[in-house]
């Protein structure tokens, strides 16, 4: 229940968070950073003056994620966009003339749950720029961080879905690391599932003595030379974790090769 708790709290810190969208051009992209924003469990979206929204394009590219745009809000100005929070980032591929606090992606997840876990008084906001020319210097003085997503230098522009999405992950990964939660497809089927369950000991020993009886009965394994076969069978399988729908597999193979060889034996003895 304790775990359940947390990962609940998790969830929710982060509809705190706010992603604002300033004069995104073209909305097919408002659409991608919706999608990407309800992938990784972010809810709301400010757009500040883009040049078209609603749009078709924007749903096609949300795949699913209309909720999110459903629930956009549109505004006129940055300011009107951030007036009600705490915290505010600014992403920004290029130099600026002004030193500013800046932050990669990761740290500024960090920053981001640090401020909500201590507070939990207000919205964050991270402001993504436009397609083309990103934020402008007024802009993000407005934001106290400014996040640099280290891309390749001689590459370096994102699309707008593309960023948001990176941001996005690491808030998600960080939320559930915090809460306790797995981060791998492989831990959630293993508490989730009865037959992903690692084997018992006791299995294992029962399916080794099915397997060497087996190989007796192919002419595989001879008991009097064993040639360290068995030992070396289990240092095999030692080296993985086979969960109980393994073991089922495995145990169904074995008793399958059974019976084809005494199917083939009663055909000899019959010829």
């Amino acid at each position: 229940m304790q775990g359940s708790f947390r990962l609940v709290k998790g969830a929710a810190v982060l509809n705190n968070v706010r992603v604002v969208l300033v004069n995104t051009s073209h909305p097919g992209n408002i659409g991608g950073a919706a999608r990407a924003m309800k992938n990784m469990g972010l809810h709301e979206l400010v757009l500040v003056d883009p040049v078209r929204f609603p749009d078709p394009a924007a749903s096609s590219r949300a795949a699913g994620a209309d909720d999110v745009l459903q629930s956009a809000r549109i505004v006129e100005t940055l300011e009107e966009a951030i007036a009600d929070c705490v915290l505010v980032l600014g992403t920004s591929a290029r130099d600026r003339r002004i030193p500013w606090p800046v932050l990669d992606p990761r740290e500024a997840a960090d920053e981001v749950l640090n401020r909500l876990e201590a507070a939990e008084t207000g919205p964050i906001a991270i402001v993504f720029g436009r397609e083309d020319s990103g934020l402008t210097s007024e802009e993000l003085q407005r934001c106290q961080y400014h996040v640099h997503i280290p891309s390749m230098p001689d590459f370096s522009s994102l699309n707008l879905g593309a960023a948001v999405q990176v941001l996005a992950y690491e808030l998600r990964m960080q939320s559930l690391q915090r809460a306790g939660a797995p981060t791998k497809m492989h831990k959630v089927e293993t508490t989730a599932l009865p037959n992903e369950t690692p084997a018992t000991a006791g299995e294992l020993e029962q399916y080794f003595q099915h397997l060497e009886q087996v190989l007796v009965e192919i002419g595989f394994h001879d008991p009097q030379k064993p040639r360290q076969l068995m030992p070396r069978l289990r240092r095999l399988y030692g080296r993985i974790q086979v969960n109980r729908m393994e073991m089922n597999i495995l145990r169904g193979i074995l008793t399958e090769t059974q019976k084809a060889i005494g199917v083939k034996a009663s055909g000899a003895r019959r010829r």
